[in-house]
Parts: C-alpha cells; structure tokens; sequence
C-alpha cells in the first residue's frame, strides 16, 4: 500500500461494525477520523513532516479536536537512586548462593556472629600519645573494663585532630561539639550496664562522601563546601547503634579520585611530601597519624587499597553487596564498596562484624557469614602464590604454616576487550543532575557531544574517557570530564560489555574453585576484582623505604627532571585477595601475620 487512503479502505469494513459518535469528534466522518489520527499519530512518533500535512483543508492533530498524548515529565534523579539492574558477583546469582548457604549452614549461616574482645594486659598507658595509637580493639577493652573513658579518649583524638589537620589535610569537618555529646552518653550508658558491644565509645572518623545530619557532606568539592543533607547513612547509622563516637567528616578526593580536594592535598603521616592517595584519603591519613580509632572509607577501584598501602596501614575491602552504600556518594553502583581502615587487620575484623549485611535500602546488600577466627590453621587453607608475591611475606607465612599453591596469571579485562567496566557510564548517570547544572554555568550544550565511536562503549577506567568514545569536552575545566563522556556511549555497546563482564566473573569463578585466597603483587588485581566484586585485605609485612612513585624517562635534550624528596621508612604492605565472602578468612590470615610480626606498631613521627 501506498497512500493513507488505500490504506483507510482497507480498515474501514472493521470500522464500520463499531459506534461512532461524529458530534464528539467535531463532526468528523468514519474516514476523515481514521485519516488524521493516523497522521496525528505519525507526527507524534516519527516526527513525519508529511504526516503533519492538512487533508482536505482540516488540520490534523489537536487543531481537529483530536486528543493528544500529554508530555510525561520524567521523575528527577539524584545521584543515589538505584538501576533496576543490579550487579550479583557471585557466578550462578544470588540465589544460588542463599541456596548453597542454606543447606551447608541453614539458619545460622545469616545470623551476625558475637566479636568478643580480648582483656587487656599489662599496663595501662598514661601518655596520650601511646593511648592514640593503640588499636580500636585494645582501646575497646579498656573502654569496656572501665580503665579509660570515651570522654577522655576522644579529647585524646579531638586535640590530635586539630593540632595535625593543618598539617595533613585528613579531616573536612571536625564534630567536636556532637562527639563530646556521643562520648558523654557511651560512658553513661557503659556505667549502667547498658554495653553495646565492642565499639561502644570509640572515636571514629567517616569518609566526607557520607551523609550525616546537621554537618557539610562536600564530596571534596567546593560546590558543596556547606551542602547538608539531612540524613544518616546506613553505616553511620549501624556505627552509632554499635555505641561508636563520629568525630570527623575524612577527606575524600574530588569526587571520589585522587587525593586532591578543594582544600589542598591530604598528605601521608609517614611521608609529608606524599599525598595519602586516595580516595579515601582522609581515613587513611587520619587513622596512620593516631588521629581517630579507625576510618570508614570505599572503594570503587582502588580506593580502599591504594592510600591503605600509601600510609601503611591494615584495611578490608569487601566482597561486593556485603555493606550497605545507602546515604553515600554514587560513582558506580556496580562496583562502589564501604570499608575499614584500621591500624590492626583485628580492628578491621571488629569493624566490619557491625557494619555488614543486608539493608533494604540498598538492593546490592546481602547477608553472609563471618567468622573472624583469631588461630587459623595454614595448613587447612587452599592459598594461592603468585611469583611476584612478596618474598618477605611469604616466606614469614611459610614460618607459621603456609603449604603455597602455585598460580599464574588471572582472567584479565583487556583480554576479553571490556575496557573499564562501563564505569563512565555509572558515572554520567549518577552525577547526571550536577551536569545538567554544571552544563548550564559553562555554556556546555549536552545535545551536542562529540559521537562515540561505533563499538567503543566499554567505559574508561579511573577519569579516563570511554574506550573509542568521544573527545573530551571539558578540557582545561575544573570539573570532572568522566562525568559527561559516559554520556554518549550507545546503550548497545555499554550492554555488551556486561555480558563480557558476565564472562570475566565466570572465569575467576572458575580460576578461585580451588583456592580460598591467593597473594600476587600488592595491587595487581585491583583492575578486575573491581569488576569481580572479590574481597582483599591490605596488611603491613616489612619497614623500609617505600619505591618513589612517577617518573618516566625524558628525551634528550630535556631539562633535568628535579629530584623528588627522600622518603622515610615506612610500613609496606601485601594484598591478600580472597575467593567471594571469604573475607573472615583473609583476614584471619593477615592477622595470624600480624600476631608475629611487629610492623603494624611503628607509628610516624608527624
């Protein structure tokens, strides 16, 4: 059929079996009806300039009496609602995974253990200094045997606080006045019997990506230097319930990068000349200058890991889904994880045995089980070494029973061609409403971005732009570009990728089958395990100077590059990267480490 008309006739034997009630359509016949709703319906949905045209002098549309759909308005977005999708990193699902638990352990396997803490030996410190930089669980049990108050403790980290803050950069909002309030209260509640556990009245400090009511929540940015966001944060919330005292929004890097904020550089305690690394720069700066009892930071990729390892400290980042993101920044809801920086791995464990599990409000969570267990035996482990492991560590785990595996390399990203992961994509979808306003000041015209190129929407890494996608259009501006580059990547391309990302899940399931955990060099796998959603745990192993970073080589007849300053010693620390929710055991291992090694004790001199 060619024509409207031809078409018409051949519908009308259906319309002529139906009522129709010309004065309610303008007194319009049956045909002329058919003929522009037709039309109507062409202009509304294939913007048809033909379509649009008049038949017989009778305009067509609304102008005919016709009804017209109304303009849908979608629902606005903020940064922290969540896909429809979610990301399950464990290779048969979810479900498959609450099935294999339930049989193995039934009930029990979703219960949350009891952390129980050792009595405190030996004397009780008297100088604040030695007190500031005990670990959380030594500080515990004499919170809890009554030796030292949260009062007197937090004074001890609020003074620190204020005196090298200036210095580090570590802390956004210091709560002075509200942690003296919540310490007041830990104490009241201890002397009456009312103990909540083994955080009850430590001082703790948060990542500034976190929501807390009545204080700034600035994502490192300016723009949001005195935004306040009136809620709670699940973790916060769960740390509160647990008795601990929040006295410090931590620096984070710009929008969860780096180390940079809109301050200045939150610096290494060991190191001055060194940023922390980031982005949980704060928690880590804070925690390794004795400034807090320990930090909650997160990770996307490497966030966790890279200023844990920068500043020498203990810290677990989670298997993905195991701690609730609710009331934190968005990056990538695939990928964003929440966890302890601590200066002992058991301090970790203690942490985390309050923090994780299932929370309705974030879609990614789940409940597994976790039991820290403080005399593993080597010998029952299935641990993997990778040649590039550190030798030191290794052979001091081989000392108290390590019987290694040999491995080689693991699934890899860039071989299956996944690129980052889509992770600009998540990124441009979160941030997607501070854009649209950022567009607007900068005269940017979202319209009109640079086309990807075809099968180029894998999403880049860490602020890079899509693999193949468009030029970068904020160059020389002071916002983030990764933000507005995910936003032309074809949904085509950006689904295929997560089918490939499906694969590489796979495939370290089945590289994992055999082992419980494996130890390779300190940040190899950050790359895929961010995609993969495995946990690892950061853990000090040797004192010595650590590798300048940077650098490169320069052409001839360049200018001499200047010297970067000389480094202190330091702690250096090893990864242990576990199979999916065998986050007690990996760190059951790094803290058998800890047991006989003394690195995590050194403390910086800032």
């Amino acid at each position: 059929m060619t024509t409207p008309e031809e078409l018409l006739d051949q519908t009308q034997a259906e319309l002529e079996g139906m009522d129709f009630d010309a004065e309610a359509y303008g007194g319009l016949d049956r045909r002329q009806f058919m003929f522009l709703s037709l039309a109507a319906a062409a202009a509304s949905t294939f913007g048809s300039a033909a379509a649009r045209a008049q038949a017989g002098g009778v305009a067509v549309g609304a102008a005919a009496g016709i009804p017209q759909p109304q303009a849908v308005t979608p629902f606005p977005l903020g940064n922290g609602e969540a896909p429809a999708l979610q990301f399950q990193p464990y290779p048969g699902g979810t479900g498959a995974l609450i099935e294999k638990l339930a049989r193995e352990r039934g009930r029990a396997a979703f219960d949350r253990s009891i952390f129980t803490v050792e009595k405190f030996t030996g004397a009780v410190p008297t100088n604040p200094d030695d007190i500031a930089f005990l670990p959380a669980h030594r500080l515990s049990a004499l919170i809890k045997e009554r030796k030292i108050t949260s009062v007197a403790l937090t004074d001890i980290y609020l003074t620190r606080l204020k005196r090298l803050n200036p210095t580090l950069l570590c802390a956004v909002t210091i709560m002075e006045d509200s942690a003296r309030a919540e310490a007041a209260k830990a104490d009241a509640e201890i002397k009456a019997g009312k103990y909540r556990g083994p955080l009850h009245g430590l001082p703790y400090g948060v990542k500034d990506l976190f929501n807390t009511k009545g204080v700034p929540t600035t994502w490192g940015a300016a723009d949001f230097e005195k935004r306040i966001i009136d809620e709670d944060a699940e973790v916060v919330v769960r740390l509160r319930e647990a008795g601990a005292v929040l006295i410090a929004k931590l620096a984070t890097g710009l929008f969860a990068q780096g180390d940079q904020w809109f301050r200045g550089r939150t610096n290494n305690p060991w190191n001055l000349s060194q940023g922390a690394s980031g982005s949980s720069a704060g928690p880590a700066s804070a925690t390794a200058a004795g400034c807090v009892a320990f930090g909650i930071g997160t990770e996307t990729q490497g966030s966790i890991v890279s200023p844990a390892t920068r500043c020498g400290l203990s810290a677990l980042r989670p298997t993905f889904g195991r701690v609730s993101r609710q009331g934190g920044m968005v990056l990538a809801w695939s990928q964003d994880r929440v966890g302890p920086l601590c200066r002992t791995v058991e301090d970790c464990a203690m942490v985390f045995n309050v923090i994780h599990g299932v929370d309705e409000k974030d879609p990614s969570t789940i409940t597994t089980p976790f039991q820290f267990d403080r005399s593993v035996k080597l010998a029952s482990l299935r641990i993997g070494v990778d040649p590039a492991a550190p030798k030191e560590f290794i052979d001091k785990l081989k000392e108290l029973g390590l019987n290694p595996k040999a491995i080689g390399a693991r699934p890899s990203q860039a071989a299956l061609g996944i690129g980052g992961g889509g992770l600009n994509i998540e990124y441009a979808a979160a941030f997607d409403s501070y854009v649209q306003r950022k567009a607007k000041e900068i005269g940017l015209d979202l319209n009109a971005l640079p086309e990807p190129t075809p099968g180029g929407g894998g999403g880049g890494g860490r602020g890079g732009a899509p693999t193949g996608g468009p030029p970068n259009p904020l160059a020389g501006s002071d916002w983030n570009p990764r933000f507005v580059t995910g936003r032309t990547v074809r949904a085509f391309d950006f689904l295929q990728n997560q089918r490939r990302r499906y694969v590489l899940v796979s495939q370290w399931g089945e590289f994992m089958k055999d082992l419980d955990m494996f130890i390779a060099s300190p940040q190899a796998d950050v790359g895929p395990n961010a995609q993969t959603g495995h946990p690892c745990v950061v853990v000090p192993y040797k004192f010595d100077v650590p590798q300048q970073q940077g650098g490169g080589g320069r052409g001839a007849g360049a200018a001499p590059t200047p010297a970067a300053p000389e480094l202190n010693a330091q702690p250096i620390c090893a990864t242990i990267v576990g199979a999916l929710y065998n986050d007690d055991k990996i760190l059951a291992v790094a803290h058998l480490f800890q047991k006989n090694t003394d690195f995590h004790q050194k403390r910086p001199t800032v």
